[in-house]
């Protein structure tokens, strides 16, 4: 039998998200279901509400940002029991057998991984996200959530915390290194934090100085504003690796100016319109510049580790179930400090 449970839901593209009930699966032998205690609030989920990233498949239930419980596992289930705290972040599936799949990098399978939302399985079901009571996913594809860290503030860990850890981790941050960090939003405020715990060096650069006081406790030694021209002239030759965390158009030439030679500019953000360079900004000092997604299930799992062991978890703003339409407003005008969180036992309450 199917499990009947509460959600919050977008009828239609650019619809006020409602709430409504839905279906999730009977539990298969690999299965775990989760009674869902939070949820975090992407800058993603809004893009995929308006269609902003193409064709979307509706109604849509959003949410990659997942913490709660486990209610019951199927029958070839042994990682996980009833009462173990986990989390589900942005895929729930893959094929688990291309080279990537093997890999342990899930993300770029070639048959594409399944979302947690706004995705297809591959049994032909649309898939529904985290902004509900109970979610059925893959053991292959839950993490655990270690004890001593809240459930509520791990929650966006699960692609916040990945986003950044990942290229954090393979661009080898950490004693010694100098680390820049663009914008101090949901992305960048966990940047921040994970390159600290790291050992880097950490400066933000950001449009204004309205968020320094925020980055210096965070953990940045520099905070500067890209708003003045100036920066880019003083930081120039700075820095080891670059993490540009938002979705906007910048002046990439102007940032790979502040690369030290070997330097590396890597983007989490994904903003509308095309970035341009000069490939001599590259040619001359031998930069890189990269992107990066998410990570994989056993690297998510690594970052929730390193989390749980540094005392790491996001800054959250909790709020009910009727309060999301107005969070995504909020959203949109960088009127958050630095996550919002849903907690879902208000969803259908």
């Amino acid at each position: 039998m199917t499990t009947t449970t509460h959600a919050i839901a977008a009828p239609s593209p650019g619809a006020a998200l409602s709430p409504t009930t839905i279906e999730r699966r009977d539990l298969r032998p690999d299965d775990v279901l989760i009674d869902i205690a939070y949820a975090g609030i992407c800058h993603s989920d809004i893009h995929q509400v308006k269609e902003d990233w193409g064709s979307a498949i509706f109604p849509m239930v959003p949410g990659h940002e997942i913490a709660g419980v486990v209610a019951a596992v199927g029958s070839d289930v042994t990682k996980y029991q009833v009462g173990d705290r986990v989390g589900v972040g942005c895929m729930v599936d893959s094929c688990g057998e291309c080279e990537y799949c093997l890999a342990g990098t899930e993300q770029f399978c070639v048959k594409g991984n399944i979302q947690t939302y706004n995705g297809v399985g591959f049994d032909g079901e649309n898939t529904y996200g985290g902004y509900s009571r109970q979610i059925v996913v893959k053991d292959g594809f839950v993490c655990r959530i270690p004890e001593g860290i809240g459930l509520d503030i791990a929650a966006p860990l699960l692609c916040a915390g990945i986003t950044t850890y990942s290229p954090l981790n393979r661009w080898g941050a950490g004693p010694g290194k100098k680390v820049a960090v663009v914008g101090l939003g949901g992305l960048g405020h966990m940047a921040v934090k994970i390159a600290v715990a790291m050992g880097a060096e950490v400066t933000v650069l950001s449009q204004s100085l309205k968020k320094q006081e925020d980055g210096l406790k965070l953990g940045a030694k520099d905070y500067f504003a890209t708003g003045d021209a100036s920066t880019f002239q003083t930081l120039r030759g700075r820095f080891d690796l670059i993490l540009n965390t938002v979705s906007a158009t910048l002046p990439i030439d102007s940032y790979l100016g502040m690369l030290r030679v070997g330097g590396a500019m890597v983007n989490v953000g994904a903003p509308g319109e095309p970035l341009s360079y000069n490939a001599f900004s590259l040619l001359g000092g031998n930069k890189v510049l990269a992107g990066s997604m998410i990570g994989g299930i056993a690297e998510t799992q690594e970052m929730l580790d390193f989390c749980a062991e540094h005392g790491i978890g996001a800054e959250i703003e909790t709020i009910s179930a009727d309060q999301v339409n107005v969070a995504y407003d909020r959203v949109e005008n960088s009127d958050v400090r630095y996550r919002f969180v849903i907690d879902a036992a208000t969803i259908g309450a």
